[in-house]
């Protein structure tokens, strides 16, 4: 970013998330009745036969991310299919009013859940309850080990079970029934099965009076502990995405507006652009606006992680859900509805949230073909056990307890809940993560590329002084680089204008002007006609015109930055500016080399002045006079040679090498274009942000792997256990429900993070 010209600005994304194909669309499917991740790789799997579709479905936020073409394939047919593999679609269209319909949704599910899980636990008690002076007398009576005397008579031990296995249960018989209807299988035909086969072998022993045992009270505890699985699972989940509900719920309903010299009060669906609004101190702002009358302080803590609130005075800009906390301010609405910052941030994170990261990949293809080869299991698991034993009653207990332990539901919540709670601990402080491909890519960082301009230094460089190289040089070098400089955003431009305005100096009138991106811009003065040039010394070296590089060294030793002017071969002047560097850049630095990440600064600047802020602020690596298309290809050599790698800047000049990067790092963005463009946005001014973002992926990461872990060891070592008879039905159901339930709580544990490189409130 370290050249006077800006070139258009480019949208940026991450590798992983390819823009759509010409003509198609995006949408977001919400989905019903999925019990697994074998119900998710399921639908997935049905979505992705359709013509130009790529889906990707998230069975812990219960959506599908699906990109198509609507001409080949309308989301009517989407829906039609997610309909026919036995599921339930819609299309998620207002995204406030959908957020309450599915909370009042699920909300209603919970409760039904909680009251079918206590009338399960109050019929399945005295079943379980008579398995108690037998284990005490070390009978083991679920193994078919002992035909034992029963304590309830088999007609009630029938009476007190078949309401669990059929009015209880029948969400596993629905649930099962729609799934093989669609051509697939999942959790609810393990469970469906295994405790039928339980049930109806002990109603048959029942009806006939014959002296075999019975196993009633493992159908009926199998359901119990499935459901208490369900209900932990259910609160857990919701824990999950509390970021999310939290920043949705931070802006008001309701904004205070000047009208016709009064205030009123009216709903936040009412203002629109232009409106003038009032913020009273302690009141959150309601959309975004510029501050036109008033002074006061803004706690926006919620946006950018940092506890120092912003001063804010007319001209400032304050954005929806930020607190005003002492002064009385009036604005001028600039963003409302989903226009505004907050909705932007919103959005992203529920957008990453649905995601799917590159890890997730194993546990996806586990889950498609999960069910069929555990069914196959316990198959192989009854044939054994009867050929060696010759006992059919034990046979179908260590088939039926294989059935139980089976479960892919935490493989499938394994990733997505440590993402959903990441990606949600991120926007509390600041850090916006595109999407998971992104965090996965953040988190495996090992080389890191930074411009100089805004990023190691204020971004608000200031002239120090004109050197003159002709009669009245000064003076018209202003003039001449601010008219050149009109129609750039960058800093050093924006620094140059300002100065030559609060001189007084007149623009010179030019025509013909070129932007020359990364080096600076030319045309034709009016009054001259000749060329006159304004931007890098080097450039204008290049293009003959005599730079007294002496000045220039001895300028830049000091840290200063030199734009050069010219008019036809000869130099008008040097304008030095100075930028401060950031106070924080140097421990940002320290952190990133602590963490293993190799540091690169890329700037077009000067070399000497390369050289006093690389020294300044630790970092080894560093080149000068680097243009936008160098960055980008030192980027390319990075990643051939192995590194991941990573990019922060502007997304303006820096364009090329941020979408070059594994992933771009836009810092202290603060607008909805640049939420949109950048793999992973920073709401701080401040490189330590970069640190804390790297950092909580990396800790991300890590849960996702303990996670993975944790369910593939849990089927590793339970399936085999069952299979030889060393876990009832009634331990295995009880190891089911665990597993989920732990994967969850360990991907809560991420709640706790807490962002090292953000200030300490004052």
């Amino acid at each position: 970013m370290d050249t006077l010209a800006s070139p258009t600005a480019t949208p940026l994304g991450g590798t992983d998330d390819p823009a759509p194909k010409p003509g198609s669309d995006r949408v977001e499917l919400a989905l019903e009745g999925m019990t697994c991740a074998a119900c998710a790789a399921r639908i997935e799997k049905v979505l992705n036969r359709l013509p130009a579709t790529d889906a990707a479905v998230n069975f812990a936020t219960e959506s599908a991310q699906v990109r198509f073409d609507p001409a080949s394939t309308p989301v009517e047919a989407l829906i039609a299919a997610v309909e026919r593999a036995g599921y339930h679609a819609r299309v998620k269209e207002d995204a406030e009013r959908e957020r309450a319909e599915d909370d009042a949704r699920k909300a209603a599910a919970y409760r039904k859940l909680r009251f079918e899980f206590i009338a399960s636990v109050l019929l399945t008690l005295p079943l379980v309850a008579q398995m108690v002076p037998m284990l005490a007398g070390g009978q083991w009576a679920w193994t078919g080990a002992d035909a034992h005397h029963d304590l309830l008579p088999r007609w009630l031990q029938f009476a007190l079970a078949t309401p669990v296995q059929f009015w209880i249960g029948r969400r596993f018989y629905v649930g099962a029934y729609h799934a093989l209807r669609g051509g697939g299988a999942n959790m609810d035909v393990l469970i469906a099965l295994g405790t039928t086969m339980a049930w109806g072998m002990s109603a048959v022993v029942t009806a006939l009076g014959a002296h075999e045992h019975v196993y009633f009270e493992a159908s009926a505890a199998v359901i119990t502990l499935v459901l208490l699985g369900k209900l932990l699972e259910a609160r857990a989940k919701a824990g999950t995405s509390a970021a999310l509900e939290g920043l949705v719920k931070l802006a008001p309903r309701t904004a205070r507006l000047e009208r016709d010299g009064a205030i009123v009060e009216v709903p936040l669906a009412d203002v629109k652009t232009g409106d003038r609004f009032v913020v009273r101190a302690g009141d959150a702002v309601p959309v975004d606006g510029e501050v036109a009358r008033g002074e006061s302080s803004v706690d926006e803590s919620m946006l950018t992680g940092e506890s120092r609130a912003a001063a804010k005075a007319p001209g400032d800009k304050v954005f929806a859900g930020t607190v005003n906390q002492d002064g009385m301010l009036v604005a001028v609405a600039t963003g409302v509805g989903s226009k505004t910052l907050l909705a932007g941030i919103v959005r992203l994170v529920a957008e990453a949230q649905g995601s799917k990261a590159p890890i997730q990949r194993l546990a996806d293809r586990v889950s498609g073909v999960f069910v069929p080869v555990v069914v196959a299991i316990a198959i192989v698991t009854f044939v054994a056990t009867f050929a060696l034993t010759g006992e059919v009653s034990r046979a179908l207990i260590h088939a039926v307890a294989v059935l139980v332990i089976a479960c892919p539901c935490a493989l499938g919540l394994a990733t997505p809940t440590a993402i959903i709670v990441g990606t949600g601990r991120g926007a509390q402080n600041g850090i916006l993560i595109r999407n998971a491909a992104a965090l996965e890519h953040a988190g495996r960082l090992t080389r890191l590329v930074v411009d100089k301009t805004g990023t190691l230094t204020e971004g608000r460089p200031a002239v120090t002084g004109v050197i003159a190289f002709a009669p009245g040089g000064a003076q018209r070098a202003l003039g001449l680089a601010a008219s050149l400089e009109q129609g750039s955003t960058h800093p050093l431009a924006q620094a140059v204008i300002a100065h030559a305005a609060s001189l007084r100096v007149v623009p010179v009138a030019i025509d013909g002007f070129v932007s020359v991106p990364g080096k600076g811009a030319q045309a034709r003065a009016a009054d001259s006609g000749e060329i006159v040039r304004v931007g890098s010394p080097a450039w204008l070296a290049s293009e003959g015109v005599a730079v007294a590089q002496d000045a220039v060294a001895d300028v830049a030793r000091d840290g200063h930055t030199l734009v050069a002017v010219s008019e036809g071969a000869v130099l008008v002047a040097l304008i030095a500016l100075a930028d401060r560097i950031r106070g924080t850049s140097a421990a940002a630095i320290a952190r990133l080399h602590a963490a293993g990440i190799e540091v690169t600064m890329l700037t077009g600047d000067h070399e000497a002045t390369a050289a006093a802020v690389a020294k300044a602020v630790g970092i080894r690596h560093w080149r000068a006079g680097v243009l936008p298309a160098g960055k980008a290809q030192a980027l390319r050599e990075a990643k051939a040679a192995g590194a991941v790698t990573g990019m922060v800047g502007d997304g303006v000049n820096d364009a090329p090498a941020l979408a070059q990067a594994d992933v771009s790092f836009a810092m202290g963005a603060g607008s909805a274009i640049a939420i949109e463009s950048a793999d992973i946005t920073l709401m701080r001014d401040d490189l330590n942000a970069v640190a804390d973002a790297i950092l909580l992926s990396r800790a991300t990461l890590s849960k996702i792997r303990q996670n993975l872990f944790f369910a593939f060891a849990y089927n590793v070592l339970g399936i085999p256990l069952a299979a030889v008879g060393w876990l009832s039905p009634v331990i295995a159901g009880a190891a089911m429900a665990a597993s989920s339930v732990s994967v969850v709580g360990n991907a809560l544990l991420l709640k706790r993070w807490r962002p090292a490189g953000a200030r300490p409130k004052p």
